[in-house]
């Protein structure tokens, strides 16, 4: 080949702007990294942890004496978290619980503790919930009263916070959460101490 046809070839090889090339290397590494969490997500694939209340105990619960539409409230809970994850364990932070009754709080909200629920595990928490002033509407008040002196009022005890997942080396991202746990709770006005849950209460996670 003679000088000039060299010539001639080298002049129509673009060169490759340094600009270019970052983003290249960039785009590559960002996809690898990519790749990477997703076969991690498929392979641990954490699900929501499960929640069920199987214990409750009345300390009070009765409308004031002297102030119309506030009541004095007291009870205790016992929510069971399940853990469904073999491979990632839980961190809950932020934690609190209140109960509601016809979609109004009827208790202060009660900060609770960090917890770290390992893998494939159950754990009970049993926050104490109350107020010895907590104002309610009037519907709440008659409400109630009526409810109990049938003896079956249906409650909602709410637990929110956050949680990430942690398997192994790695860490998610925290996530809000939300419990809403309804129920049928034997109560009669004026008894206090362990009542019964009637049927079977239902715990819906929103995460």
């Amino acid at each position: 080949m003679t000088d000039e046809k060299k010539r001639t070839m080298y002049r129509y090889i673009p060169a490759v702007h340094p600009f270019q090339l970052l983003c290249t290397i960039l785009l590559t590494f960002f996809l690898l990294v990519g790749v990477i969490a997703l076969i991690v997500y498929l392979i641990y694939r954490p699900s929501k942890p499960h929640f069920a209340v199987v214990g409750a105990t009345i300390f009070q619960l009765s409308n004031s004496s002297t102030q119309p539409n506030v009541l004095s409230t007291g009870m205790q809970f016992t929510l069971v978290s399940r853990n469904p994850n073999e491979r990632s364990s839980i961190l809950y932070d932020h934690l609190s619980a209140y109960v509601s009754y016809r979609n109004q709080p009827i208790t202060p909200p009660a900060s609770l503790p960090p917890l770290l629920q390992d893998r494939a595990s159950s754990v009970a928490m049993s926050p104490v919930l109350g107020g010895d002033f907590v104002p309610v509407s009037g519907d709440v008040a008659s409400g109630l009263l009526t409810d109990q002196a049938y003896g079956v009022v249906n409650l909602r005890v709410v637990l929110m916070g956050r949680l990430r997942y942690k398997s192994g080396p790695f860490r998610s991202g925290w996530y809000n959460f939300y419990v809403r746990c309804e129920m049928l709770v034997g109560i009669r006005k004026g008894v206090t101490g362990p009542v019964p849950l009637l049927g079977e209460p239902q715990c819906d996670v929103d995460s």
